[in-house]
Formats: structure tokens, C-alpha cells, sequence
């Protein structure tokens, strides 16, 4: 979060999604209690270190602040307290007190999500209210908790019959190693396989039925391609190109499997056929194409209503990419940063990506968007939230001229070897060849190997073998 973030935050009163808390030297005793009621309401912000009123003075001691960020996170984490557990990651803001001072005054802010469970702090209920918090003591009130949770969220239904077994091999690890390339010293890294899904609340037992097992979003994040598409035979992502053929396409890419290789998948998608440029934003270099390009990806993956069978879509055109996505409105209606109320469809998932690193806190994608777009593609987009949530991604000429994104630019000429047949031909030639040195030969990205090799293999040209030593691949005529 930056400091122009938290200088809109402040600018408004205390409400239903915003409270400030005084927090000099210790948390203060209340702060889970509105925690919990957050988890169970709409989510909302909590800003330690300024008055009631939203002033910042001293804010927070900075010979304390690092233990404190520490003491939320493991308080978050422990089931013994907030039941279930929802890791939360809180950010320290440096403010500036004038231009000419070094002197700054930190404070912390944590952010947190609607969840889609029903959340108690040391075996209480809170909930929320424009007034603040307060306990839920009646079996009415709790009662009326869980079964507005149990219907607003789908990605806590329970298969009561996936098992482990039916996760892709290595995709739990690769999701550890995100992790800890996020934080070296993450709690959820410590865990055991089993410990971590029910930390991650991938892994629950419904207290009103008993039923017990992986949830959808288990699946959706680790699940085998064929699992996924018994579970959910509807659920693909068509990506395509319609630059020169806009009545079928130019290019076709379908992902169906689970979001932590699909996002790698559609990402690659995306970086064929738009180039990286590079932008200062103060005295660090950024990325455009990433901004811009991974807030979408991220929200066509873990913000999907996943029981509607809607086709997800990305399709690519001279002058703009349109996303769209099966939805469940919060409201309908066009977004823009300033009507925006941050509110996940699938919070787990979200939270997930986040701690992989693969998708920023609630809200921040929508202002991203607004942000960065405009300076990457030339023009403003369109968000819309309806029954299909749309994205709209305007590409000006002056831009489609600068980023040499024009139809004839763009598209593989046919004439020559696309890549993908390059790294046929590579396969063909040395079936034992591995993914790195198919990367430094074409100079591509292991993950866009992977998104090439995983084209080969539904277009059934290529098939993966497990040799005595080493794997190696089998070329299908």
C-alpha cells in the first residue's frame, strides 16, 4: 500500500469497512474482535497508529512495529484463537512528514477480505455494523451467520471423495516454493502437506452436515486436468487472437486445468503477443505488460464463479482485449475506482494467490487497472460487474504504432516456423532435451517452454515418458 492509498483511506470516517485503532507500543485488545467481524461482514481496512478520526500523529513505536506485524500474522494463523485461521499479512507505511525532513512516522495497515466462512475470536462471533463491532450471543444470529456464508460462497463446497491422489504431481511444492520465494520464513511453509490445506481452509468439515473433505478450491488450485473436468466438465478458459481473422482467429489457446499452472499458461498467452516495456515510477523500474496484464489474469482465475458453466474469455483484438468471466454480482453496474467496493468472490483462492505472490490485496486490481493501463495501452478501461464480469482493455493507435501491435506485425507470419514448431523441432531432434536448454535456445522463459510443450501435448503431437534416469518425450505421428 502506498502512502497516496492510505492518505484516501484516512481522508473518511470510521464505517462498516474502515476503522482506525490507536497502537503505540502493543496491539490493542480489541483489534481481533474487529478483525472477525470483517471476516464475517464485507472485509475492510484497519489502520494502528491513528485516532479515532482517521489523524495520524505518532503512529506506531518503531522499535515495535516489527513484532507487532509479527504477532498479527501468528495470531491470524492460530486456530486456537480465530477459528477458522485466515493468515493475514499486514503492511507498514512509512509517512513522510514534509519534503525537506527525513522524519517519518510508520504506521500499520492490514487489509482484510470477506471471507467465505463463518469466523469466531476465542469462541465469539462478531459482526459489523456502521456503528462497529458487536457479538453475536444468539443461536438465531450465528445461525443466520452460517447460512449467509454457506449461500454467498461456492469454493467451500466440500468432494467429499477427492483425494490427494488427485492433485497434479509436484504442484504442491511448486506452490511452497512461490511461497517461500514470497517469504523465506512463511508459517504456512512449516506445515505439514495436510496441516497446510487446512490452514489454507482447502480442507474443512461442514459443522451443520459433518460432511468432511477437500473443498472446490483445492481442486481448482492442485487438482489433475482429468479431475477437474469430471468435477466441472463446463470450466475452460478460451484464450484467442483475432487480429487479421476476426470471423474465427488468428491463434487458439485453451486452458482447463488448475489456476497455478493456468496462470502461468495465460500469462505466457499474453506476453506473445504484446511486448514488455519498462517504466519508471519513482526511482524503480516496472514492468507495463505485467501490471497490467497479471491483475487481469489473476481475477479471470481466482474471482470466477466456478459452478456456473459460463466459458471464460480472453480474446485479443486490433484495439482492445476483452476479458469476461462467470460472475456473481455484488452489484451490477460499471466500476470505477471511486464506486468500487472490494468484495472476492472466492476469498480463499484469493488469499492463496496472494501469499504465492500472484495477485495483489483486495481492491488493489481495480486500481491497478485504472492506473496502469492508461499508460501502457493509451486509453482508459471498462469494468463492468454483471452476471458476466467484463473487462474492456483500449488500445489507442498512437499506442498499437508504439508497442508495433498492428495486424501485420502481430501475427505469425506462416511463412516461417512459429515457436511452437520450433520447440517441436527441438523435441524431434533430441526427445531428452529439457525445458531449460529449450529456453535458451529459442530465448524464452521455462514457463513459456511449459506453455508450448502443454500446447504439443493437447494437440496430441507429443507425450511425456518416464525413462530409467530421466523422462523424455515421445513424438506421435
Amino acid at each position: 500500500m502506498t502512502q497516496e492509498d492510505l492518505k484516501q483511506i484516512t481522508s473518511q470516517r470510521e464505517r462498516r469497512t474502515i476503522e482506525y485503532k490507536e497502537a503505540w507500543s502493543e496491539l490493542p485488545s480489541n483489534l481481533f474482535e474487529t478483525i472477525c467481524a470483517f471476516l464475517n461482514r464485507d472485509g475492510g481496512v484497519v489502520v494502528l497508529g491513528a485516532h479515532d478520526d482517521g489523524t495520524i500523529t505518532d503512529g506506531v513505536n518503531p522499535r515495535a512495529i516489527d513484532q507487532m506485524c509479527k504477532n498479527i500474522a501468528n495470531i491470524s494463523n492460530n486456530a486456537e484463537q480465530l477459528k477458522p485461521s485466515f493468515l493475514l499479512q499486514p503492511e507498514i507505511v512509512d509517512i513522510q512528514e514534509s519534503l525537506s525532513s527525513n522524519d517519518k512516522t510508520q504506521v500499520i495497515v492490514i487489509q482484510v477480505p470477506a471471507s467465505s466462512q463463518a469466523h469466531r475470536f476465542k469462541n465469539k462471533f462478531f459482526d459489523r455494523s456502521v456503528d462497529g463491532d458487536f457479538e453475536l450471543r444468539t443461536d438465531a444470529e450465528i445461525s443466520a451467520l452460517y447460512l449467509r456464508k454457506s449461500t454467498q460462497y461456492t469454493e467451500n463446497t466440500i468432494y467429499p471423495y477427492l483425494r490427494i491422489e488427485d492433485f497434479k504431481d509436484g504442484i504442491v511444492n511448486k506452490a511452497r516454493n512461490l511461497i517461500h520465494s514470497m517469504r523465506e520464513n512463511h508459517p504456512w511453509l512449516e506445515l505439514s502437506d495436510m496441516e497446510l490445506f487446512k490452514q489454507a481452509n482447502l480442507y474443512r468439515r461442514d459443522v451443520r452436515t459433518g460432511e468432511e473433505g477437500f473443498t472446490l478450491a483445492a481442486l481448482m488450485l492442485f487438482g489433475k486436468d482429468e479431475v477437474i473436468q469430471s468435477a466441472l466438465p463446463y470450466y475452460k478458459i478460451d484464450c484467442v487472437l483475432r487480429r487479421v481473422n476476426t470471423d474465427r482467429y488468428d491463434d487458439r489457446y485453451t486452458s482447463f486445468g488448475n489456476i497455478i499452472d493456468g496462470y502461468s499458461e495465460l500469462m505466457n498467452f499474453f506476453e506473445r503477443y504484446f511486448p514488455d516495456t519498462f517504466y519508471m515510477e519513482g526511482d524503480q523500474r516496472v514492468s507495463l505488460r505485467n501490471k497490467v496484464f497479471r491483475e487481469v489474469v489473476s481475477n479471470i482465475l481466482i474471482h470466477r464463479e466456478y459452478l456456473n458453466p459460463s466459458i471464460s474469455l480472453i480474446d485479443i483484438r486490433k484495439d482492445y482485449v476483452l476479458i469476461q468471466n462467470a460472475n456473481r454480482p455484488l452489484r451490477a453496474g460499471v466500476i470505477t475506482p471511486d464506486n468500487y467496493t472490494p468484495h472476492p468472490k472466492n476469498p480463499h483462492l484469493a488469499n492463496f494467490f496472494v501469499q504465492m505472490g500472484r495477485a495483489e490485496h483486495l481492491g488493489t486490481g481495480v486500481r491497478n487497472l485504472y492506473h496502469y493501463a492508461p499508460i501502457y495501452l493509451g486509453a482508459a478501461p471498462t469494468i463492468t460487474d454483471d452476471d458476466m464480469f467484463r473487462i474492456r482493455l483500449n488500445i489507442s493507435e498512437s499506442k498499437r504504432a508504439e508497442l508495433a501491435i498492428s495486424a501485420m506485425e502481430s501475427t505469425t507470419d506462416r511463412t516461417t516456423e512459429s515457436t511452437t514448431e520450433w520447440v517441436l523441432r527441438l523435441i524431434k531432434e533430441n526427445p531428452r532435451i529439457t525445458n531449460a536448454q529449450i529456453a535458451t535456445i529459442v530465448g524464452i522463459t521455462e514457463d513459456g517452454v511449459y506453455y508450448h510443450t502443454t500446447k504439443l501435448r493437447k494437440d496430441g503431437k507429443i507425450v511425456r515418458r518416464d525413462g530409467k534416469q530421466k523422462g523424455y518425450w515421445e513424438i506421435i505421428e
